[in-house]
């Protein structure tokens, strides 16, 4: 099998801006999705049941449904409201910041409720507010234990960025489509798509597992 390796060469401009865009996407969509998902996951822990209603199905919608579902949902039927046309970047931002959130949601609801009540009651003794409580001593707590399971998040964020590409985003995968639409290659794009994600994914999990080490020092 032959490989051409001036195929590469020639897209690498274009994979290089795809990969720019695809950490732009993934950094969108979990900066959102982190304030979102606080929302959601504080929304969800209500004693009211109305009030905890409509996140608990937020979250059942989100988690329950394919994301590229979800992408075509947003891209063609939501942001047609308020745009036209669709702007392919805005579509694929929303609908990976509003499904981050979904799982960042449960993330924080773990983390907050693995926090012994007793440090709540501690905190409302000495006169704080329940918002102070969870600001100043539960929050800071949870967020340590949140940290590996935030971390796989965003992995996993970054790597399904790659199906705004169906959509038509610039981002890296989409770049590789081109390529092997241009050049009826398979190999030779997919395997550089391929690359490029790998070295991204683990050199956030190299990121993530210093964040932690630094975070159980402290």
């Amino acid at each position: 099998m032959d490989f051409r390796t001036d195929i590469i060469v020639d897209y690498m401009p274009f994979f290089i801006k795809g990969t720019l865009l695809t950490l732009g996407l993934s950094l969108a969509g979990i900066f959102i999705g982190l304030i979102l998902g606080l929302l959601i996951g504080l929304g969800k822990m209500s004693t009211n049941k109305l009030v905890r209603f409509p996140f608990v199905w937020y979250v059942n919608f989100f988690r329950g449904t394919p994301l590229l579902v979800q992408i075509l949902l947003i891209h063609f039927g939501i942001v047609p409201l308020f745009m036209s046309p669709s702007n392919p970047i805005v579509s694929a931002i929303i609908a990976l910041s509003l499904n981050a959130s979904a799982y960042i949601a449960e993330i924080f609801r773990a983390g907050i409720q693995s926090i012994d009540k007793g440090q709540m009651e501690a905190a409302r003794s000495l006169g704080m507010s329940h918002v102070q409580a969870m600001k100043l001593v539960i929050l800071p707590q949870a967020v340590k234990r949140m940290i590996p399971p935030l971390g796989n998040e965003f992995i996993v964020l970054l790597k399904d960025s790659s199906l705004a590409a169906i959509i038509a985003a610039p981002e890296l995968m989409y770049w590789g489509r081109a390529a092997q639409g241009q050049y009826i290659r398979v190999w030779e794009p997919y395997i550089t798509v391929a690359a490029i994600y790998l070295v991204l994914t683990l050199s956030l999990t190299y990121l993530m597992n210093y964040v932690e080490r630094r975070m159980k020092t402290e």
